[in-house]
């Protein structure tokens, strides 16, 4: 970090070293802006050693100090210590949270260091206190981007674009923002722009390919993504673009030389072993697409494609039987996750409910209901909705009672809110209360007919009641991708002799409990005691891997 920053504040050394004197009462104000004066003129002079170690010994005393916090993490930085200055300008926002220079700093590191959550939050407040500096509203563009918020994004790189109209890396931001958001043509004309003024800049090959791919122009899509992969043969994203492009035109034994490439570097890359896979099948290699989609499913049960691949390969095989099976299986999972997609949040949003969670555990639940209070693009919520979520929160840390109040008080406050009777339910369900977990689920669906999780919960009671034909139709009607459900499922279809349903549901449930031991070992227990061993010794084999 140049000086820049300390220097702005030097003259301000007064005002905050009685501040920062507050912090020892036993020490004058005096030598504290004495102190920091050395420090500040060792560093301008270039004695970095002697100006660090200035400054630490003026932490010692004054640890309330900010200009003094500044100043380390400037000659930490300077020095290559990125990790120590990341730590000392974090020390230094703690105690001025609305310092736009460490709020500055601060969220550059973090968007470097992958809290992009926590780095767009802390650009965003800077940029309100500094709107005209571009290199905020740059790197605000790149954390919304990487946060999947790129209408956020688009609207930084433009302001940005005003403040830096004649800088061809913002060009290539904002036309790799505009392709990523659907404007391809437009977004490839400014890639164009930046490449012709400077050819070097980081990437731009590979930016340039992307833009092309979206484009559908497969020509130049090929061309940039070699100069892409030529220009940086390490790089996992370059040779992926080449190998797609290349699939995409058919160029079948290329693009599975490329994804082999993949492969030798990274051995468990499993969209490499997809597209591998899909290119043995086209060269009509059957057996090898058959082991390499098999090899792919072992790692990644739940691939829907794979599954596609593989019901084409045993096909073209001979074997119908079991290419009929992976067809079923792969239609089952496009239904699933065309239900499961529309539930799952942005990043963003499921960092602010860890955020949440944190402070329900340590007894905030106040500060839990504000941070809920606003969706994760600050528009306010409806009077119900922090409730719901903190009672949810509750209910996950095992407080029961605390939970059941937040319920009710959001249902109160909204009754029709989505979610609340819900939970409610499923509270009932947990103490074996069968009529009333039914009666809030009623209540659910009355509000909302397609609330898939009331669907499924439904079906818990149904399958409670052993009314095994009701229990299937519910949990098959809700598309649940829960192992615990599809395993319920299984066990109706088999109360029902639907022994071809029951053994689907077990795969589809194995296939998303892979890494849940107490659900695979319930599942070998159920398929076990219904006759289906060999399918239990394989699916327990493929959850091994």
């Amino acid at each position: 970090m140049k000086f820049s920053l300390v220097l702005s504040m030097a003259a301000a050394v007064g005002c905050c070293a009685t501040a920062g004197a507050q912090s020892s009462a036993s020490a004058p104000q005096v030598p504290v802006q004495v102190q920091f004066r050395q420090a500040l003129e060792l560093a301008q002079r270039g004695d970095a050693v002697r100006a660090l170690d200035a400054v630490d010994k003026l932490l010692d005393t004054h640890r309330n100090f900010v200009p003094a916090w500044k100043l380390k993490g400037s000659l930490l930085e300077d020095s290559g210590r990125q990790v120590d200055a990341a730590e000392a300008y974090e020390k230094g926002l703690k105690l001025a949270p609305s310092d736009a220079d460490l709020l500055y700093k601060v969220g550059v590191y973090q968007l470097v260091a992958g809290d992009r959550v926590r780095s767009a939050t802390l650009l965003g407040r800077y940029v309100r206190l500094e709107p005209k500096d571009g290199d905020g509203w740059f790197y605000l563009a790149q954390a919304d981007h990487l946060t999947n918020h790129d209408d956020q994004a688009l609207i930084a790189i433009r302001n940005c674009l005003k403040i830096k109209p004649d800088n061809p890396s913002v060009w290539q931001k904002y036309g790799e923002l505009l392709v990523s958001t659907g404007d391809g043509e437009n977004g490839f004309s400014w890639l164009e722009k930046a490449y012709h003024t400077d050819p070097r800049l980081d990437r731009i090959e590979y930016d340039l390919g992307i833009a092309s791919l979206d484009r559908m122009d497969l020509q130049n899509a090929e061309q940039f993504a070699e100069r892409a992969a030529a220009a940086h043969p390490d790089d996992l994203n370059a040779l992926h673009l080449l190998a797609s492009v290349e699939l995409k035109l058919s160029h079948w034994q290329e693009a599975r030389t490329g994804y082999d490439r993949i492969l030798s570097m990274k051995p468990g890359d499993i969209d490499a072993m997809l597209g591998s896979g899909r290119c043995q099948l086209e060269l009509k290699q059957n057996q090898p697409a058959i082991d390499t989609l098999t090899h792919l499913l072992s790692v990644d049960p739940a691939n829907i494609l794979a599954h596609y691949y593989l019901s084409r390969a045993y096909a073209a095989m001979g074997d119908a039987a079991e290419a009929q099976h992976q067809a079923e299986l792969h239609q089952k999972m496009v239904e699933q996750t065309s239900f499961a997609s529309s539930a799952l949040g942005s990043e963003q949003d499921r960092a602010v409910w860890s955020q949440a969670r944190k402070l329900v555990q340590e007894g905030h639940e106040d500060q839990a209901l504000a941070l809920f209070r606003h969706d994760s693009r600050g528009a306010p919520v409806s009077p119900g909705q922090p409730y719901f979520l903190v009672g949810a929160l509750n209910l996950y840390l095992g407080n029961r009672a605390e939970g059941i109040h937040d319920l009710q008080r959001a249902l109160a406050l909204d009754p029709k809110i989505r979610g609340a009777h819900t939970y409610l339910g499923i509270v009932d369900l947990q103490q074996d209360r069968l009529d009333d977990a039914e009666t809030e689920f009623a209540a659910e669906l009355a509000n909302d007919p397609n609330y898939q999780t009331a669907v499924a919960e439904l079906g818990v009671v149904r399958y409670r009641q052993q009314r095994w034909k009701q229990a299937a139709d519910q949990l098959s009607r809700s598309h649940t991708r829960s192992p615990a459900l599809l395993v319920t499922l299984s066990d109706a279809y088999f109360h029902l002799g639907m022994m071809k349903d029951a053994d689907l549901a077990a795969e589809l449930a194995a296939a998303y409990a892979k890494d849940d031991p107490a659900i695979l070992d319930s599942l070998n227990d159920l398929l076990t005691r219904n006759g289906e061993t060999e399918l239990a010794h394989r699916l327990s084999g493929s959850a091994q891997h």
